[in-house]
């Protein structure tokens, strides 16, 4: 097939219109062309009143190979490339070790998959519990504030990733197209066709419950086994080499291949690892509030006039700002039609997140605002930076009324540096509820000096951004992992052999599909291993 990219055409257009663009471009006759199929949708609105889409296509004509020749030196016509997923190895007969992997968010559960499908019989732990379970637990929060330390927005099965946007879009770089299988394997297990086409895909967190469920029942189909309320107490590692592990309840596994895909908020476990010396760094990451418009003037300030497009959905806005300071700005984890949700996962703290649904038809649009800090802020060692997120959510839970409340002030207060003493036209949507105060005294005051430049700087991009009845919510601390667990390029821990630091939690992804592909690619790096 042929790639055609950068194809414009209006936002209102007609399937002939995209038929007649393909002809013009290829200069053909309407008999030669064959089949179209959409690559890729997305859409420029850099001018409100004239938003026009944006098309790469795969098409089919009878004459594929001359007009390859013949538009040779073009940047926008080329052979589609082969994105077909290739394994690298399947697993001998009479397989006598089984590969580990500590954790089953989006990391650990395309790793398990892929590892499955080669036939290496994963066995996965999870010290979570099984989805629905899960989401009993993490809405039995939100509602009534019992927390369960064990099964909450960070564990359980789908990793944080579950209670989130479910954007499944990555500026990674992916020369071998390990995204395309990720989307497949989504689809199959339920998610929406669109993913595989619209430049922003994302699914939401009720289809991302049922479509885990399949993509675990397919793991234990070929052979790989799942346990759930298993949390690793200690790894046993001789002479340099990993050869198994303790489960809380006492139990012992051994293998010499086990995968650390645990995400970021599994303090506990870092503290583990570094206890037995695996070599780790502390790493940048970002702290602030979330923020909250209502999204209809979210949705006005981006598309104007086409506000409420069915194929523009609702509005979403990526924001950098660099300050005076010497410190970033930026807007994270964008949840169009969203809520904020509580993200704790340890007692007496608050922590915040944002979450949508595939509808994203809440009021409220939310996204992080967020300053970046590195180890010079939070001197101290390898884990310094989890004391520092400790001591900023410990000091948000205070703030919030000691109830899991979360501290949170109007946008035109915090600006003018005055408690906030009542709500304006945006309502809050964070449960289990908010407690009006000074944000000023929860972060750090080159923090709130920075936001309180970025702000206004925002509103001169995006029209309203700056609006005193919008609502800051405190305090986004899990942005990132605070470290770093070094590997090497063969994926193995730099000191500990048969060990794979992977994703989001070992400093290798941010978010769903970059995790989901450093899986694939540990994946990958396990079965050569093992290949005899």
């Amino acid at each position: 097939m042929i790639r055609l990219s950068n194809i414009k055409l209006p936002l209102d257009h007609s399937e002939d219109d995209l038929k007649q663009a393909v002809l013009a471009m290829l200069s053909i006759k309407p008999e030669q062309l064959v089949d179209i199929h959409v690559h890729r949708r997305g859409y420029d609105a850099r001018k409100k009143t004239n938003i026009f889409l944006i098309y790469t296509l795969d098409v089919e004509t009878t004459n594929n190979e001359a007009l390859l020749d013949q538009f040779a030196d073009s940047q926008l016509i080329k052979a589609t490339p082969d994105m077909a997923y290739k394994f690298v190895a399947q697993a001998p007969e009479g397989l006598t070790e089984r590969p580990i992997v500590i954790g089953f968010g989006p990391c650990g559960l395309l790793m398990g998959l892929v590892l499955a499908q080669m036939g290496y019989k994963p066995i996965i732990l999870e010290r979570g519990k099984e989805v629905r379970q899960r989401t009993k637990d993490t809405f039995g929060f939100w509602r009534q504030k019992v927390l369960n330390t064990e099964s909450n927005v960070q564990f359980g099965e789908g990793g944080a990733g579950t209670f989130s946007d479910g954007k499944l879009y990555t500026q990674v770089k992916d020369p071998n197209h390990y995204s395309r299988k990720v989307l497949e394997e989504f689809v199959a297990a339920g998610a929406p066709e669109e993913i595989m086409f619209v430049s922003k895909p994302h699914i939401g967190t009720f289809r991302l419950v049922s479509m885990v469920e399949k993509m675990r029942a397919k793991i234990i189909e070929m052979g790989g086994e799942i346990r759930f309320e298993s949390r690793v107490d200690d790894l046993h590692i001789e002479d340099g080499q990993i050869t198994g592990l303790t489960l809380s309840n006492g139990e012992q596994l051994h293998s010499r291949h086990i995968a650390l895909a645990v995400g970021h908020s599994a303090r506990d476990t870092f503290q583990m690892l570094f206890e037995k010396q695996v070599y780790m760094e502390a790493k940048p990451f970002s702290i602030g509030f979330r923020i909250e418009h209502q999204q209809s003037a979210i949705d006005e300030a981006r598309f104007g006039p086409n506000a409420g497009h069915p194929i523009l959905g609702a509005a979403d806005y990526k924001l950098v700002h660099h300050c005076k300071n010497g410190r970033s700005v930026y807007s994270f984890c964008m949840c169009p039609g969203g809520t904020v949700v509580a993200a704790t996962s340890e007692e007496k703290r608050v922590v915040t997140n944002g979450m949508s649904q595939y509808s994203r038809s809440e009021r409220n649009a939310n996204s992080a605002i967020v300053v970046g800090i590195d180890p010079n802020d939070y001197p101290g060692g390898p884990l310094a930076g989890i004391d520092f997120q400790r001591e900023l959510e410990s000091n948000a839970y205070l703030l919030g009324g000691e109830n899991y409340d979360a501290p949170a002030q109007r946008v035109g207060d915090f600006l003018k540096g005055q408690p906030s003493d009542a709500l304006g036209v945006v309502e809050p949507s964070f449960k289990p509820g908010i407690k009006l105060t000074d944000l000023s005294k929860a972060l750090p005051d080159f923090c709130i000096e920075a936001i309180r430049e970025a702000i206004p700087a925002f509103n001169r991009k995006i029209k309203g951004f700056a609006l005193e009845d919008a609502l800051l919510t405190g305090v986004e601390t899990r942005t990132s992992s605070p470290l770093n667990i070094k590997r090497g390029d063969d994926y193995q821990s730099i000191n500990v052999r048969g060990l794979y630091p992977a994703g989001e939690g070992a400093g290798y992804a941010g978010g769903i599909m970059s995790a989901a592909i450093d899986g694939i690619r540990v994946a990958e790096a396990i079965a050569l291993d093992m290949k005899p």
